[in-house]
């Protein structure tokens, strides 16, 4: 596909333009309020069941759900820390702090500095946070010198989102401790009473066993589905070389993935994350909307624009990980 030529800048503004006049910026607060009501019912209707069960052995299964709703809540507060759902900070931040540090123990201001770093530079070697070198690395250069895990890391990638939810946990409370977050005693005060409650919930509720067990299940299919739900977005899409302006910088690195209603709600619309990087602010509902602008405008520029089916993201973010590997499987890679 060959790109016409273009003058700095314009190619976003034109785009803006479009999806302004389609009114697709535009707050959809009977949206939130439904989605709000039923991710906050279903929190406190898993709750509920946990006790009316009781120390019983099918609690599991209401570990399961709630792993299901624990994930939701994420997605919530992900749309809250992008002001779809309100437009000034106050109120999306005190919202924010009830999804993310009551309801499911993960310090908000922690997440939203780390997926700001992400948005202003996805997929970018040294400035976005989610490629950065850790357990699982996403780049040769930062697979040199590394061992076992690195070369077979394809093969652990969902085993290791058992743990997602434990650190998402860890990276808060470090978050905290260093001071990085802008209101510390109301984060110290939420994420404290969460683990207050889930600590004493399953001890007070269950059997030692039970509880260890429910803790399990319900941690690692959050972690799981959690991750799930980003995996595809980025994972295995080109890394920008710098030269990129902020359109393309934004649509090359995002993949889309197709598919209905249900892949809306299971994903929280981050299947359209072409546009949401585009638009990070644009109401969930309206992404899919955008979705033929968007694609439409860059066949017109000559901009490649990738979209696939669920299973085939994953395959191509796995696909990646094993490639990193190459060298230290082949035994070229050098410290």
């Amino acid at each position: 596909m060959t790109e016409r030529p273009r003058a700095a800048g314009s190619d976003f503004a034109e785009l803006n333009r479009r999806i302004n006049a389609a009114g697709l910026l535009r707050r959809r607060p009977g949206y939130y309020a439904v989605r709000l009501s039923l991710v906050s019912l279903a929190l406190i209707g898993g709750w509920a069941a946990f006790f009316l069960v009781g120390a019983s052995w099918w609690t599991l299964a209401v570990a399961v759900f709630l792993a299901v709703v624990f994930a939701q809540t994420a997605l919530v507060a992900h749309d809250l820390a992008h002001r779809q759902v309100f437009r000034t900070n106050r109120p999306s931040s005190r919202a924010g702090l009830i999804a993310g540090n009551l309801a499911i123990g993960m310090s908000y201001g922690y997440w939203m500095d780390k997926h700001t770093k992400h948005h202003a530079n996805p997929n970018h070697d040294d400035l976005d946070p989610d490629v950065g070198p850790g357990v699982l690395v996403w780049s040769r250069e930062q697979a040199r010198g590394k061992g076992f895990l690195t070369k077979h890391q394809a093969w652990f990638f969902f085993p290791l989102l058992t743990l997602l939810g434990i650190s998402l946990k860890k990276d808060s409370v470090r978050a905290l401790l260093n001071g990085t977050v802008k209101r510390p005693r109301a984060e110290w005060l939420l994420l404290g009473a969460h683990v207050v409650f889930y600590v004493a919930a399953l001890l007070l509720v269950l059997s030692p066993l039970q509880a260890l067990a429910f803790l399990v299940v319900h941690q690692a299919l959050f972690g799981v589905y959690l991750g799930m739900t980003f995996a595809p977005n980025h994972k295995g899409m080109p890394h920008p070389d710098g030269t990129e302006d902020f359109f393309r910088k934004q649509v090359l690195t995002s993949r889309n993935v197709r598919g209905g209603w249900l892949t809306d709600a299971a994903l929280g619309g981050l299947n359209y994350q072409i546009e949401h990087h585009l638009f990070p602010a644009m109401p969930t509902p309206n992404l899919r909307k955008a979705q033929p602008i968007v694609r439409d405008y860059c066949a017109e520029i000559g901009v490649p624009y990738e979209m696939t089916g669920l299973i085939d993201s994953y395959r191509q973010a796995l696909s990646h990980l094993h490639e990193v590997g190459t060298d230290l499987r082949s035994g070229n890679a050098k410290a």
